[in-house]
């Protein structure tokens, strides 16, 4: 979404060309690569380890939960869990931020105020749901698994997988004016 919004404000007569389907088949099977490689990386050391019971203390199986239960030593499970989730969280980061580097370049160079307030207003609403997800989810697998309660592990994961994707609509739905009506009609009723 970075890419499609710096393109669409730094180059919207290009836009067609810049984003061609063979341009989005090309970022689409690159996130489904990376996925997957970290999936298959979890799995093959998750499988290496032996348990020591098959209850999990948590909502979902999630891998912090998992190598709790294990009895042999998870400190090579811990590191490759640091290297795959920083890579899941960092690599995105880093290329959103800098697209919207570049984007907030390009609106600071429009002459127009309502202009550079909807393009600004535009990004602003993905920037809000990126930050929450990644933030989300650095706080839970970036830092040491010593360090993350089970309970403090079982509240960040609800975060992140249910708050975060409940918000979503409402983070971009209240772009829309119509939506803005609505909801201050519906807020002023319930007052009176």
């Amino acid at each position: 979404m970075a890419y499609d919004r710096y393109v669409a404000i730094y180059n919207p007569l290009m836009y067609n060309v810049a984003l061609s389907p063979k341009v989005c088949s090309y970022l689409m099977l690159g996130s489904y690569l990376m996925g997957f490689s970290g999936a298959m990386i979890h799995t093959r050391f998750i499988l290496r380890l032996t348990c020591d019971g098959n209850t999990i203390n948590h909502y979902f199986c999630d891998v912090l939960p998992l190598l709790q239960l294990s009895c042999t030593s998870t400190y090579a499970n811990e590191i490759e869990l640091f290297i795959v989730a920083g890579k899941d969280i960092i690599v995105p980061t880093v290329n959103i931020f800098t697209s919207y580097s570049f984007i907030l370049s390009n609106i600071l160079k429009i002459r127009s105020t309502e202009s550079r307030s909807k393009a600004f207003s535009t990004c602003s609403s993905h920037m809000l749901a990126v930050c929450l997800f990644f933030g989300s989810g650095a706080f839970m697998y970036l830092k040491p698994t010593s360090a993350v309660s089970t309970d403090e592990g079982k509240f960040s994961s609800i975060f992140y997988t249910i708050v975060v994707p409940m918000m979503n609509p409402l983070i971009y739905s209240l772009r829309n004016k119509d939506v803005k009506v609505a909801v201050r009609k519906t807020l002023s009723r319930r007052m009176y």
